[in-house]
């Protein structure tokens, strides 16, 4: 009985072993006289990686193209390439008979300066620390985690930079609307035209030799510095808000964002007080920076989307918080 059990099991294991071997066979290992599975998908690899690198690169330089296409209203105002809409005015109108006040409270080149180092800066150490002590992995063709990461995030906040400006700059030159000091740079009074109070006047020929001067002051609507300002601050709170996780200080994270709010609306003001630009100029600008931070950070950054584990299951996944996970891949 028992060499009889014995040979039967035997018989039994055989067609398995012969089926097993067939299923080997059809996955294209044994079927071309390669040992151990080595068939065509593993000689393929190295062709689909090589394809997968000339896709993303193709990729990276389409972004690259958008971004200069999105900038391309931006530069074509700040290089003279196009001039304002020249508006007239009405005679004894009182919102454009202010004085000009040589120095500005925030110049260009600060407000510039600080809303991207200081954005950027913060950005770039914030990625940094995700990848050091988060475990954060990518899965660009870049090998390097730090430069994919940082490339994934500055590029979404320079990009809502140029979409920003080129909003702003297109609004000044199509509208012309006359800054609150048009008659103090023109350097004419409603007197030395000899206008009749109440009457349009369509065209005035300015006494101030600096064209520059003339042009800039047609440039009100809307403030570039209050959406500037906001949209850099803003979105570094959103910023602070996906990626701040430190539970120990409850009030640190809304106290700096809400200094980073009072820093933009403080800019926009200055606009206001250095006669710059009309109260409704300012709030616009507010507005079109507010819209587009929250554009960038929700639908085209990486910030507040949620990253994958290799070792969860997609219900796991969906369950799992990006700022608490170790091992994630974005």
């Amino acid at each position: 009985m028992q060499k009889f059990n014995s040979s039967g099991d035997h018989s039994n294991t055989l067609p398995r072993d012969a089926e097993l071997q067939l299923r080997l066979a059809d996955s294209g290992g044994a079927g071309d006289g390669r040992e151990n599975g080595a068939g065509k998908h593993f000689l393929t690899q190295p062709e689909e990686d090589s394809s997968f690198c000339t896709k993303s690169k193709m990729l990276v330089g389409l972004d690259v193209i958008c971004l200069c296409v999105a900038s391309i209203p931006f530069f074509a105002c700040e290089l003279k390439a196009v001039t304002p809409y020249r508006r007239g005015f009405f005679c004894g109108d009182s919102s454009i008979t202010y004085p000009y006040v040589d120095i500005e409270a925030i110049p260009d080149s600060l407000l510039i300066a600080g809303g991207i180092v200081i954005t950027g800066l913060t950005i770039a150490l914030g990625e940094c620390y995700r990848v050091r002590f988060r475990g954060v992995h990518s899965r660009a063709f870049i090998r390097n985690r730090y430069v994919s990461c940082l490339y994934k995030e500055l590029g979404s906040f320079l990009f809502g930079c140029c979409v920003g400006q080129s909003l702003t700059n297109m609004a000044k030159l199509s509208v012309g609307r006359l800054r609150p000091n048009f008659l103090a740079v023109c350097d004419i009074t409603y007197a030395s035209i000899n206008c009749t109070h109440g009457s349009y006047v369509p065209e005035v020929q300015c006494r101030q030799p600096k064209a520059k001067m003339v042009e800039e002051a047609r440039k009100s609507f809307f403030s570039g510095h209050a959406s500037f300002a906001m949209y850099t601050m803003l979105y570094l709170a959103f910023y602070l808000q996906a990626r701040l996780s430190w539970r120990g200080a409850r009030l640190l994270r809304p106290l700096i964002q809400f200094l980073l709010v009072m820093i933009a609306i403080y800019t926009g003001l200055t606009r206001i007080s250095d006669y710059r630009h009309h109260p409704t100029d300012v709030l616009t600008g507010f507005i079109q920076g507010g819209l587009t931070a929250y554009w960038v950070a929700f639908y085209i950054s990486s910030m507040f989307k949620p990253c994958t584990r290799p070792d969860l299951s997609p219900t796991s996944m969906s369950l799992e918080s990006p700022l608490s996970s170790q091992q994630t891949v974005c």
